[in-house]
């Protein structure tokens, strides 16, 4: 083809392009505002769309499931930029009122401007595990808008670009929130609550156990199977009624994930069909019971533990049932006389013995026990023979009784060898009541 007729041919083919898109009539909506006109309509839509509900929206805000649960928030926006909000974060429910607004920048978004609940979720300074030292919870402030769908409103968080959705409260919603805090309270437990948790899988003809390693302040757990490699992650919100879990647990085939608390049992009970169900309750007794306590019984080589107060009264293990009974005792002596030490020799040349030393010059005192075995509960079982001060036997001291009665219980105590170590390179043993929330931490000496 010649040139001549080749550039006749391209302005042909050019002219039909250009008469074609002037006579388009389906314009782009895209070309008939500018980015600004485009964000500030956004603005009005979604200042309208927080207004729009009469009880306020709900948040169960997850600020990253695979370690931290949900904290259910509750706002009411008003029209002079003022917010009404309550969370069930901790015991204190109320409504507290603080400032928000809609904000321009590279996107529209939803900022709560000054302090209020949501905040707690974000400071830095308050963490629930080591893990989150210098992170906190987690949480944000600033939701950027990203529509609506099925009357919810759809944000992406500043943070991490997480995906959280506002839906319609209602005035039960409000109502509900403060029995959140019973829930949280009975899983959580108190100082005498029993210091392990299971989590039992009933699939319709066997019943599996898990130790369940839950962090009541992260609102988090580990369940990990004691006959096999199976392990779920379990990420907890509350209701008035029991626990919200993410993921769901699913066993044949079910999803359980709401699980219900039965104040009969103190259990949390998630039911499917056909005997499928999913418990979480408390125990005595330790998932994974040891044989360590047969080197303490008669005839075995003389052993010495020894609880050191400067040491092991703030170990994760020493319970806080102990720590009380040790303040007790603590609080009707001198400030200057008080417990410093707990020492038990076990198979020494004078016999098995507990050793209570202080501070202060205050002379130690010795409580002598026999000990035997429960094959049963696998424990061992330290019983009273007498007190003595060093010099005469002595009545059982009154200011000792209550915590040295649980050294003494008659289901005895578990003994375990633990990995760890605490300020020095000596092995850490615990001493566990099997019918209380009594353990000490102890070293080997």
């Amino acid at each position: 083809m010649k040139v001549k007729n080749i550039l006749k041919y391209l302005v042909i083919v050019f002219t039909a392009i250009l008469w074609a898109s002037c006579n388009n009539t389906e314009v782009d909506d895209k070309f008939d505002s500018t980015p600004t006109e485009r964000l500030n309509a956004q603005k009005k839509e979604l200042k309208d769309l927080v207004l729009s509900s009469d009880k306020g929206w709900k948040l169960v805000y997850y600020t990253d499931s695979t370690q931290l649960g949900g904290f259910t928030h509750l706002f009411k926006f008003l029209p002079d930029g003022k917010v009404d909000m309550a969370s069930d974060y901790d015991g204190d429910t109320s409504i507290h009122r603080s400032q928000y607004d809609i904000q321009l920048g590279s996107a529209v978004s939803l900022v709560f401007t000054t302090a209020n609940r949501i905040h707690l979720l974000s400071q830095s300074d308050n963490f629930p595990t080591p893990a989150l030292l210098g992170k906190g919870y987690l949480g944000d402030f600033q939701f950027f808008y990203y529509g609506q769908e099925n009357g919810e409103i759809i944000f992406r968080t500043n943070r991490n670009f997480q995906e959280i959705r506002f839906v319609k409260a209602t005035s039960q919603d409000w109502t509900d929130l403060a029995g959140n805090t019973p829930i949280i309270e009975h899983i959580t437990g108190d100082m005498e609550s029993p210091l392990f948790r299971l989590l039992e899988i009933n699939d319709g003809a066997a019943v599996h156990q898990y130790e369940f390693d839950f962090n009541s302040d992260a609102r988090f757990g580990v369940a990990t199977s004691l006959d096999s490699d199976d392990s779920h992650n379990l990420a907890l919100s509350y209701t008035p009624t029991g626990a919200i879990v993410k993921p769901a647990v699913v066993v044949k085939g079910q999803k359980l994930s709401n699980f219900v608390y039965d104040a009969a049992t103190n259990n949390f009970v998630a039911t499917g069909t056909g005997g499928v169900s999913a418990t979480i309750k408390f125990t005595n007794s330790p998932p994974i019971i040891t044989d360590d306590y047969k080197k303490l019984l008669d005839g075995q080589p003389q052993m010495v533990v020894g609880y050191i107060a400067a040491n092991l009264y703030t170990a994760s293990t020493t319970s806080d049932y102990f720590r009380y009974l040790i303040d007790k005792a603590n609080a009707t002596l001198p400030a200057n006389q008080k417990i410093a030490r707990i020492q038990i020799y076990f198979n020494s040349p004078f016999g098995t013995y507990i050793q209570y030393r202080f501070n202060g010059g205050k002379p130690s005192l010795y409580h002598t026990v026999t000990t035997s075995e429960n094959t049963a509960n696998k424990t061992i079982v330290l019983t009273d023979d007498y007190w003595d001060d060093g010099a005469a036997i002595i009545p059982t001291p009154g200011f000792l009784a209550e915590l040295d009665a649980e050294f003494l219980t008659t289901a005895g105590l578990y003994v375990k060898r633990e990995d760890f170590k605490i300020t020095y390179t000596n092995t850490i043993y615990t001493f566990t009541s099997a019918s209380s929330s009594f353990r000490m931490t102890t070293y080997q000496l």
